[in-house]
């Protein structure tokens, strides 16, 4: 079923009559009707104190330019065409009219003792008085081909990258047996050159990971900017040398005090060194921000073992090259099951390095959904951000007493971890993950993909199972989630939130479409962004019975956006109900005309903002006619995201004449994505991360493009060529020929200082 903008008024509608903003930390709620007009054009400046920008397609409800809804004719659709038929894509952050940005901070600036890192995305805005506070920013990841080639000219150093990637391929040549290619460098001798240069290379970039807390302020003309006081970071490698460990509560903490196990122990105890792969967050009523590590397994081994101890260090071994960092943690030997897991720091507390609540589960966290209501029990949701990932919610033992008391962090010490699991009638109920409840997964034949990953018994790790004989002898095998795991029953609850995705698996929670955000409402409905249903032979793909496209088709690229709703409104509900409430897409095919929805956001004035994480190198790939290509062979339907142009900022009313319909309110540069979207109280200012401009191409030469050419469908399905001049590489944000991408945060406003959009 088409999910498009009729569809987004009668969820509208179906909510009770009423939908309600998100109200974040600080910020007024507003209760929104969702009741839609019926008269004939209308203005989105207007509506929304804007002109929403060009898309790169044509938009079902948005004329040429964006500006007004109309009713699709003949004569409209040759217009359309014309209108359509160029496009040019600009290397910049691309605004409405009467809009700018300034860059708050970027890459390699100074921050406390280190510098700001790389790739920024989740933003939090705690204020301490009104236009002042605590910005806190967690830094993702490295984008090799960028992070390479223009570390010397950012950072001011050089660093022997050369060097180790022939040590590298040669340690790769070397490899007989069955081994991951790379170098261990843990291995190598203290005394040996290499491991020198490799500890330096990784030592640089997992400085580069991890968060940062900045001091800021808005200025009288509405600027903001860092005032520099009680800055600090906290990066991949915080504690290995400085002594500024992070903390860990919670079940797992009896895994990592063991002195030997079937696997790799670090011996350090509870302590930690760093946190890195940080991605979205959350931010609580208490004025504490939760940060989430996303994809550790890149560089520490992410399987465990039974007892919930690391593979060695071995299995995730150092790796460069011209496209790849990887390995970062294997030369000082970070033990795999400390990374994966959701960060709480109090960014007032200049000596809080941040603590690591195992309760929350360790995966592939993205962001978190907070209900902290007095007299009930504490719920975070968080998604696993992974093909085939799960939903999942943490209930406490103990109640909130009030919302806003930072001694609100304790009942994350003491709970249980729940995940989803989605019935196709729209229902649904929660999952414990604990050692009493039952093996029972669902048939590999209900993924898009035909694969499930299960825990591997006796031997740890995963196994890769396809048909439901293997189920069947699974379940034979193993009666509980406690017999996959060893030792006491408090180590096998901690083994098994070490190894919550596969535990998850074993218990039949439903395997997603990488759920990215969760947003909640005061209504207490939660929203979950589902970035891509397509499929991973490695990690797994979504449910088909579930996640379906506009034509019920399985591996839909594009994404989704859901509502779930507990029963009776109770945080603590073990059941649900839910519904798809849009879905990415073109307009011709079923969709509302941006593609895989990431982060969330709801401004103070009750409007829903979408950020989207389509990856770069499918970013205006180009869409020959009639969609096919060599031989006849169509164009796959990950490479049709080509048409969406770059990733892209929408609004989308809830309320109003023009409720359900999305506006484009920007673009990203080359290769980048917005990430962290975060309004201010007053609804004056967005801040923004700008994360991997360049990331696909590095440094744009001598303002280099080309022109590529788009078969382009309208809503109503009649075709069109469309040529399009896309930069080649990126220059942001000076915007100078020549000079290097860098990631960056920006604060958005008004030039006449009123309401981003109202």
């Amino acid at each position: 079923m088409a999910i498009n903008r009729r569809h987004f008024l009668l969820f509208l509608g179906a909510s009770a009559g009423t939908v309600a903003c998100n109200g974040l930390p600080g910020q007024r709620s507003s209760v929104l009707t969702g009741q839609s007009s019926t008269t004939g054009a209308m203005s989105s400046k207007t509506l929304l104190g804007f002109n929403p920008l060009k898309s790169p397609i044509p938009l079902s409800n948005n004329d040429s330019v964006g500006v007004k809804q109309v009713s699709f004719t003949a004569n409209s659709e040759q217009q359309i065409a014309a209108d359509f038929a160029s496009y040019e894509v600009i290397d910049d952050l691309v605004l409405p009219e009467g809009y700018t940005y300034d860059i708050l901070a970027k890459w390699g600036d100074k921050v406390g003792d280190s510098r700001f890192g790389y790739n920024n995305d989740y933003l939090s805005l705690v204020e301490t008085s009104a236009g002042k506070g605590f910005l806190t920013v967690n830094f993702e990841y490295i984008s090799a081909v960028s992070w390479q080639q223009t570390y010397e000219k950012v950072i001011g150093k050089a660093l022997p990258l050369r060097e180790v990637d022939k040590a590298v391929r040669a340690a790769i040549k070397a490899i007989k047996d069955d081994k991951v290619p790379g170098l261990n460098a843990f291995a190598l001798a203290d005394s040996d050159p290499v491991k020198a240069k490799v500890k330096l290379i990784a030592q640089e970039a997992l400085t580069d990971l991890g968060l940062g807390v900045l001091s800021v302020q808005r200025e009288s003309d509405g600027r903001w900017v860092r005032t520099n006081v009680a800055d600090r970071r906290v990066t991949g490698i915080s504690g290995l040398t400085d002594g500024r460990y992070l903390k860990a509560t919670g079940p797992a903490v009896a895994i990592f005090s063991k002195t030997k196990g079937q696997g790799y122990v670090d011996k350090l105890g509870a302590k930690i060194i760093g946190t890195m792969q940080n991605c979205a967050g959350g931010t609580t009523p208490w004025g504490t921000v939760l940060s989430a590590e996303e994809n550790i397994q890149g560089q520490v081994p992410e399987p465990v073992h039974a007892d919930g101890t690391s593979f060695d260090p071995i299995y995730r071994p150092f790796n460069i090259t011209d496209e790849e960092i990887s390995g970062l943690g294997n030369v000082f030997g970070l033990a795999g099951n400390k990374y994966g897991w959701m960060v709480e720091i109090d960014p007032a507390n200049p000596d809080d390095y941040g603590t690591k609540h195992t309760w929350l589960g360790r995966y592939r966290h993205e962001a978190v959904g907070i209900r902290a209501e007095a007299g009930k029990r504490l719920v975070f949701y968080s998604g696993c951000d992974r093909r085939g990932g799960h939903l999942y919610k943490f209930v406490s033992k103990s109640k909130v007493s009030d919302p806003k008391d930072k001694a609100n962090s304790k009942l994350l010490t003491e709970g249980m971890l729940y995940a989803a699991k989605f019935n196709a009638d729209g229902t649904g109920r929660w999952i414990a993950l604990s050692p009493s409840t039952p093996v029972a997964p669902e048939a590999p034949g209900r993924m898009a993909g035909g694969m499930l990953p299960l825990p591997q018994r006796p031997k740890g790790g995963v196994m890769q199972v396809e048909d439901d004989e293997q189920i069947t002898a699974f379940q034979k095998k193993f009666k509980t989630l406690g017999q996959l795991y060893t030792g006491s029953d408090a180590e096998k609850q901690g083994a098994i939130l070490i190894d919550a995705h596969y535990a998850g698996n074993a218990a039949g929670a439903t395997c997603t479409a990488r759920p990215e955000d969760t947003e909640i409402a005061p209504d207490g409905s939660l929203l979950i962004a589902f970035t891509s249903g397509a499929i991973s032979k490695e990690d797994g793909s979504p449910d088909v019975r579930i996640f379906k496209g506009p034509d019920g088709s399985s591996a839909y690229e594009y994404g989704w956006v859901m509502r779930l709703s507990e029963d009776g409104n109770e945080p603590a509900a073990m059941s649900f109900k839910w519904e798809m409430m849009a879905t990415g897409g073109e307009p011709a095919a079923g969709g509302l005309g941006f593609s895989n929805p990431d982060n969330l956001a709801f401004d103070p004035n009750g409007n829903l903002w979408i950020v989207t994480d389509m990856p770069s190198d499918k970013m205006n790939y180009p869409v020959p006619a009639d969609r096919l290509e060599k031989n006849g062979v169509p164009v796959k339907a990950t490479n049709l995201r080509g048409l969406f142009g770059n990733n892209s900022l929408w609004c989308i009313p809830l309320a109003g004449e023009a409720a359900g319909t999305p506006f484009l309110f920007g673009t990203a540069p080359m290769d980048a994505e917005l990430t962290g979207p975060y309004f201010a109280p007053d609804a004056k200012t967005l801040f923004l991360s700008v994360q991997h401009p360049g990331e696909l191409n590095g440094t744009r030469k001598e303002m280099a493009a080309e022109t590529r050419q788009y078969s382009m469908r309208m809503p109503a399905g009649q075709s069109f060529m469309q040529t399009r001049k896309v930069p080649i590489g990126s220059n942001w944000p000076t915007k100078q020929p020549n000079e290097p991408p860098i990631p960056a945060v920006v604060t958005i406003r008004r030039r006449d200082q009123g309401a981003i959009a109202t």
